[in-house]
């Protein structure tokens, strides 16, 4: 037990000093809870497994402190002295002390942070969104709806022409959004630029026949930030403002390369994808963190807008529980966790974007959980295997999109309207999950 890290009698609130984190700690076999949640504390912080003689009065006041114990949930809420986070807003250095080394703890058998609460007086430090999806609807000319996307499919293989041929169709067919796949880059089969000229004309092409502006999310995670830098710099050359948004893989590419996004672009909507997050969000990994949490560092490093699941009625793992509180975090001026309630103090929300299995079918349910019409939907499958094809998949959205606003039952809405009648047949009976679902 690392007693210098413990202070059960703590006013954590007071003079906006801490950031709070509530972790779920497992200790290993006949390991002390208290002991070990010190231990989380200690590694997290200033401390190593033992006292060290290079330590000074001013260190020591940098502990972070376990401040409240729940050993039968097995939760250990722990006060950091924000001052230890790098000066520059750094979400990275923030998670390379919270979420860093404790994962590797030989103590602990499991240990997620579920949890966290942030000052004031610290978030006045870090970016938070610049460019939001207030701005994108307002470039749309959209009010009181979704943005409605996709993300073009096959995931990996089409051509530059063929790739800006299903923009295209899905744009010509009613559809506002359409966002790279997070592993399209620059393959030999597709280069980055010719792919760029392509939907280039794609989009104009579809803007003129429907009078609509429209928008594409382009990947530009790179190998270093020269490549991304000159990634992004082609774009700009390429369409107009308003029209793109950047796509960052956040945790592959890494939160250095979302915030360098950020700070170099903060006119541009900032696209995080999270490819990769189940090895750390998934409930049942015993080492990671929760959805909320991460969606709460996404907003702080600046992102415009983020992944938040599809609250269980998609493909991927979920409950609406915990992505719904994601889409708050991400979004609300105050938003509710799962031990905390968090004022933003003005900075302002970060997009919830709802992917992963959804369809026509599924857009009322999902619309009707989240609480807002601030959200994307990019859906994939779900446009473009219509039996139409994607123009008449897009069509299909844009109709029970329309049946949502005006409150019309969905089935009651496709009578005369081929291309959603069609979509409820093909997706009620091609996804089992779908059926459910159907008013």
């Amino acid at each position: 037990m690392q007693e210098p890290y413990i202070n059960l009698d703590l006013d954590p609130l007071a003079d906006g000093k801490y950031m709070l984190v509530v972790f779920h700690v497992v200790p290993k076999e006949g390991h002390d809870f208290l002991g070990t949640a010190s231990e989380v504390a200690a590694e997290s912080s200033t401390g190593s497994n033992l006292r060290v003689g290079t330590a000074t009065d001013f260190s020591d006041h940098l502990h972070a402190l376990v401040y409240k114990i729940d050993e039968e949930k097995n939760l250990a809420w722990i006060a950091y002295p924000w001052e230890i986070f790098d000066r520059g807003g750094n979400v990275q250095n923030l998670l390379t002390f919270v979420v860093g080394n404790v994962f590797g703890m030989s103590d602990v058998v499991a240990l997620r942070a579920v949890d966290c609460w942030m000052p004031k007086e610290m978030l006045e430090h870090y970016d938070g969104p610049s460019t939001t999806i207030t701005d994108m609807k307002n470039y749309l000319g959209i009010k009181d709806r979704p943005v409605l996307g996709t993300i073009v499919k096959p995931k990996i293989g089409l051509k530059a022409k063929e790739f800006a041929e299903v923009c295209y169709q899905f744009w010509s067919g009613g559809g506002d959004f359409v966002k790279f796949d997070e592993p399209q880059a620059d393959q030999s089969f597709c280069p980055f630029n010719e792919c760029i000229d392509e939907i280039a004309e794609a989009m104009e092409r579809a803007e003129q026949e429907t009078g609509d502006k429209k928008v594409m999310s382009v990947n530009i995670s790179a190998p270093d930030f020269m490549m991304m830098q000159e990634r992004a710099e082609y774009v700009k050359s390429k369409l107009k403002p308003g029209s793109f948004a950047f796509l960052v893989d956040g945790i592959t590419a890494g939160w250095t390369a979302l915030q360098t996004a950020r700070r170099m672009w903060p006119d541009v909507f900032l696209h995080f994808h999270r490819a990769g997050h189940g090895a750390f969000t998934r409930k049942e990994n015993p080492i990671g963190f929760s959805v909320p949490f991460m969606t709460m560092m996404g907003r702080l490093s600046g992102a415009s807008g983020m992944h938040t699941g599809t609250a269980g009625i998609g493909k991927m793992a979920g409950t609406p529980g915990e992505d719904i509180m994601a889409a708050h975090a991400a979004l609300f001026p105050e938003s509710e966790g799962h031990y905390f309630t968090q004022d933003w103090y003005g900075m302002k929300g970060m997009c919830p974007i709802a992917s992963g299995g959804l369809n026509p079918v599924l857009l009322k349910p999902y619309a009707d959980l989240v609480g807002t019409t601030d959200f994307i939907t990019t859906m994939g499958g779900g446009v473009h295997s219509h039996p139409g094809g994607t123009a008449k998949g897009a069509t299909a959205l844009r109709q029970a999109c329309t049946a949502w606003e005006e409150g019309i039952k969905l089935t009651e809405y496709a009578k005369d309207r081929e291309e959603l009648a069609t979509a409820i047949e093909f997706y009620t009976n091609q996804v089992p999950y779908t059926k459910k679902y159907l008013e």
